[in-house]
């Protein structure tokens, strides 16, 4: 399988955030490549998908960073989908297993609006899929999902019959 040609600017970090944990980290594709990276998340959505999506929700707290770009190009609105005592007025929380732990995520309340959320990376899909919940429980359609990376070789992860677009893939 032919990889894109922004994974080579990724930094591979043994054992962080934890021992056994192989650490994809952004900051060099984002410092060097960030309007390319960008463009290629933008690309994974048609012009008729990009007409049908009113905001981009970014999950704390990297998911932030694209969601709120593609926002921008695509002149749509930004939600937050925050980690407990960030965000005031909550109208719901869920909790949800990451590959190395558990977390928790909040939002306010909703509108109805049709969303996609962003993240940078799928893992085994724990935040993702807790995300959609959320979304759904406060009040938005999730019409895609979408994030820079995904570590296939630790997840099959679908929500609802809808799988996560990314610009990278790992395989291994």
């Amino acid at each position: 399988m032919s990889q894109h040609p922004l994974a080579q600017f990724l930094d591979t970090v043994p054992d962080f955030p934890k021992p056994g944990i192989l650490f994809s980290d952004i900051s060099p594709l984002l410092k060097t490549h960030f309007v390319e990276t960008i463009d290629a998340m933008s690309a994974l959505f048609t012009a008729e998908e990009w007409a049908n999506i009113d905001c981009l929700a970014g999950i704390e707290s990297r998911g932030f960073i694209f969601a709120s770009a593609l926002a921008f190009k695509h002149n749509k609105g930004f939600i937050k989908v925050r980690k407990p005592g960030k965000l005031p007025n909550v109208h719901a929380s869920i909790d949800y297993g990451l590959e190395y732990g558990t977390d928790s995520l909040e939002m306010q309340k909703g509108d109805g609006s049709r969303i996609v959320l962003m993240d940078d990376l799928i893992a085994t899909g724990g935040s993702m899929g807790a995300a959609a919940e959320l979304c759904e429980k406060v009040g938005y359609n999730v019409v895609g999902m979408a994030c820079l990376i995904d570590l296939a070789a630790l997840n099959s992860f679908a929500y609802k019959d809808m799988v996560v677009r990314s610009v990278i893939q790992i395989e291994d």
